[in-house]
C-alpha cells in the first residue's frame, strides 16, 4: 500500500493542475464536445478519488496489504476498542483528512442540490405570477420583458422553457425554432445535472484549478451540444443570428425581476447563472459558440475520439485498482 499511496498522490496532482489546464487550452473539444465533456467528468471523478484514496491508503498502510483488509482492521480497532498502537500520529491524521474531505464533498453536493431546488421553486413561483403560456408552444412560458431572454427551467415533468416577448418580437420563426430546439436539448440531455455536479465541485474546492476550469469548460460544451441539436433543424446563419440577438440584451441587472445569480438555469445567450439581461458573461459564453459556427472545423477523427474516451475510461479504472489491489505493486 506504500507505493499505491504515492501513485495516487501523483495522479491527484496531475489531475488537479497540468491536466485540466492542458485540456482547457486545447482546441479539439469544440470539434467533439461530447467526448470532451466525458473526459472532464473523468478528470473530476478520478481526481477526487485519487485525493481521498492517497490519504486513506497512506493512513491505513500499517493495517493491511490492501484497502479491503486494512479497512477491516481499522473497523476492528474502532468497533471492538482494540489497541491502535500500530497507527502513528501521521496515519491517524491521514485517515482523518481523507474522511473529512469525503464528508465535505458529499455535504457540499447535497447542500448545492438543496439550494438549487429551493431557488428553482422560488423562480417557478415568480414565473407563475409574471408569465403566461405560449400560444403555440407546449411547456413554454412568456414573460413581459423588453430584453431578448430565453432559458430553460428544469423540473422533470414540470420543466419549461421561458422566453420574453421582447425576444419573440425580434426573432423570425426559424430563429425562434432554433432557440426552442436549443433549450429543449438542454432539458432532454439533462445538462442541469452536470452543472449541478460541477457547481458543487467548485463550491467544495474553489482553490482547485480542476473545479474552476471544469465548470467553465462544461458550461461552454453543453452550449455547443445544444447548438449541434439546433443545427439539425436550422442552418448556421439562422442559429448565429439568434445567438447574437439573445446575447445583445443590455438591460441592467436590477431591471430583471426573475434574475437569480445562483440559479442553475441554462440560458440561450449566457453561461449558467449569468445575468439574463446580458453583459460580460454573455460575451464570454457566446464568443466560442459564434467562432465555432463562423469557422467550422471537421469533426474529431475516430482514432482521436477513441483515444480521448480510452483515457477517460482509464482514469476511472486506475484509482479503484490502486485502492483495491495495491499489493500487486509489491
Amino acid at each position: 500500500m506504500f507505493w499505491a499511496s504515492y501513485l495516487l498522490a501523483a495522479l491527484a496532482i496531475l489531475l488537479a493542475w497540468p491536466a485540466p489546464i492542458a485540456l482547457s487550452r486545447a482546441s479539439w473539444p469544440a470539434r467533439a464536445p461530447f467526448t470532451a465533456m466525458v473526459l472532464w467528468q473523468s478528470i473530476a471523478l478520478a481526481g477526487g478519488l485519487s485525493m481521498i484514496g492517497a490519504m486513506l491508503v497512506w493512513g491505513l498502510e500499517p493495517l493491511g496489504d490492501n484497502l479491503i483488509s486494512a479497512s477491516s482492521g481499522f473497523f476492528d480497532i474502532v468497533l471492538n476498542d482494540r489497541s491502535a498502537q500500530t497507527l502513528g500520529v501521521i496515519h491517524v491524521f491521514a485517515i482523518s483528512a481523507a474522511t473529512l474531505l469525503f464528508g465535505h464533498l458529499v455535504f457540499t453536493l447535497a447542500l448545492t442540490f438543496v439550494r438549487i431546488r429551493r431557488q428553482r421553486r422560488r423562480h417557478r413561483d415568480m414565473l407563475n405570477l409574471l408569465s403566461s403560456p405560449a400560444a403555440d408552444q407546449p411547456a413554454t412560458l412568456v414573460i413581459n420583458h423588453p430584453a431578448p431572454v430565453a432559458y430553460c427551467l428544469p423540473g422533470g415533468a414540470r420543466s419549461v422553457t421561458v422566453m420574453s416577448d421582447g425576444l419573440m418580437d425580434l426573432l423570425s420563426r426559424a430563429e425562434l425554432d432554433a432557440v426552442l430546439t436549443h433549450e429543449n436539448a438542454h432539458l432532454h440531455q439533462r445538462h442541469h445535472l452536470l452543472l449541478w455536479a460541477f457547481a458543487a465541485w467548485r463550491s467544495a474546492l474553489p482553490w482547485l484549478p480542476t473545479s474552476q476550469l471544469a465548470q467553465r469548460a462544461v458550461s461552454e460544451l453543453i452550449e455547443m451540444l445544444a447548438d449541434d441539436e439546433a443545427l439539425r433543424h436550422v442552418d448556421e446563419q439562422t442559429l448565429m443570428r439568434a445567438i447574437v440577438i439573445v446575447g445583445a440584451g443590455t438591460l441592467p441587472r436590477a431591471a430583471d425581476p426573475l434574475d437569480d445569480p445562483l440559479a442553475d438555469e441554462t440560458r440561450f445567450g449566457t453561461t449558467p447563472g449569468a445575468d439574463v439581461t446580458g453583459g460580460t458573461a454573455d460575451a464570454h459564453s457566446t464568443a466560442p459558440r459564434l467562432r465555432r459556427l463562423l469557422t467550422p472545423l471537421p469533426p474529431l477523427g475516430r482514432v482521436q475520439q477513441a483515444l480521448a474516451l480510452s483515457t477517460a475510461g482509464l482514469l476511472l479504472v486506475v484509482p479503484p485498482a490502486l485502492l483495491v489491489a495495491p499489493e500487486l505493486l509489491g
